[in-house]
């Protein structure tokens, strides 16, 4: 008995100390990485965004949308600067993610976010914007132009999740835990201390075969991770795709306005054939183009994203162009 106490005093000892390790880290990275831009409030969400430039005539706003697990710093990275001397741009972190956070009882799933965004866009008064999504966020954005088709005005989908696929890419099993009181005591506990401990190994799948940028833990928002909010909304986030994802995936046939795919040809996470060409072969006239690379393209390769970006945005500019010489 007294060794079954023992033990059980041990466990409660480091089970503390993870706990006070969780809190210490968050605060730290909280000071160390404040918000950035500005909060703007919607229905159902605090949103942080960040803004630049104000935009040529006649060119489209762009609305920048982060993946799984990330927040908009993966955008400013790199991307916004070689972008906003000519558009209007809104970075925003996605519900629950970065610093915005989601109203009580709102829900995870790409429908009720994509709401949300539409709401940002009327906020901000953005009119048709190019919506750009990186991975998760390429998902969220498809779900944006199929449910608020006008307020999108064309999609740049950066190696975009389209398709459910049967397994987890094996460095987000650990957001796959399903009971609530589990998921939140790893979140305060062990998350952080594993993460940290596999940092190298993760940063490797879902950057490689690229190499990792020196300064992504800061200047990318990387440290944003090792917090237990962060665990819990991308948890949310990831769980919430097998009850929205299947029944949007059987829409992209809708999907009438122009619609452009980026993919690194040696993602690690997402399947280009899988997700990209096959988004590819169900909207009309989409168009996939494959470049050297893995799956942070928006960070490895800031050049190359931001003149995919531009050439949709570039063929909106045009589009209005010839709208108001016709009227």
């Amino acid at each position: 008995m007294i060794y079954v106490l023992s033990i059980l005093a041990v466990v409660a000892v480091l089970v503390l100390l993870t706990f006070l390790f969780t809190v210490y880290m968050a605060r730290k990275v909280e000071a160390l990485l404040p918000p950035t831009g500005r909060f703007v409030d919607v229905p159902g969400a605090r949103l942080h965004v960040r803004e630049f430039g104000s935009g040529d005539p006649g060119a489209p706003a762009i609305l920048l949308v982060h993946g799984l697990a990330a927040q908009l710093e993966h955008f400013t990275y790199g991307v916004t600067c070689r972008l906003s001397s000519r558009y209007r741009i809104v970075a925003v972190d996605r519900p629950g993610s970065g610093f915005s956070t989601r109203g009580p009882g709102t829900a995870a799933d790409l429908n009720t976010q994509a709401r949300i965004l539409a709401a940002l866009i009327d906020r901000l008064q953005l009119e048709r914007p190019l919506v750009v999504g990186h991975s998760l966020g390429g998902a969220l954005a498809l779900a944006l132009a199929l449910d608020h088709p006008h307020r999108v005005g064309a999609l740049a989908l950066i190696a975009p999740l389209t398709h459910m696929q049967e397994h987890v890419p094996p460095v987000f099993e650990g957001l796959t835990i399903l009971s609530p009181v589990w998921r939140n005591f790893v979140a305060w506990t062990l998350a952080v201390p594993a993460l940290i401990k596999n940092s190298r190994a993760t940063l490797d799948q879902v950057f490689g075969p690229e190499p990792v940028p020196h300064d992504f833990a800061t200047r990318g928002g990387g440290l944003l991770g090792l917090r237990p909010g962060a665990f819990l909304s991308a948890s949310d986030d990831l769980r919430s795709l097998p009850d929205c994802l299947p029944a949007q995936q059987a829409r992209y046939g809708e999907l009438e306005m122009p619609v452009t795919i980026l993919y690194g040809k040696d993602d690690r996470i997402l399947d280009p054939r899988a997700h990209g060409q096959a988004l590819a072969d169900k909207v009309r006239g989409a168009r996939l183009e494959l470049i050297e690379g893995g799956h942070m393209l928006p960070v490895t390769n800031p050049e190359a994203t931001a003149a995919f970006i531009m050439a949709p945005a570039d063929g909106q500019t045009a589009s209005t162009a010839i709208s108001a010489a016709r009227s």
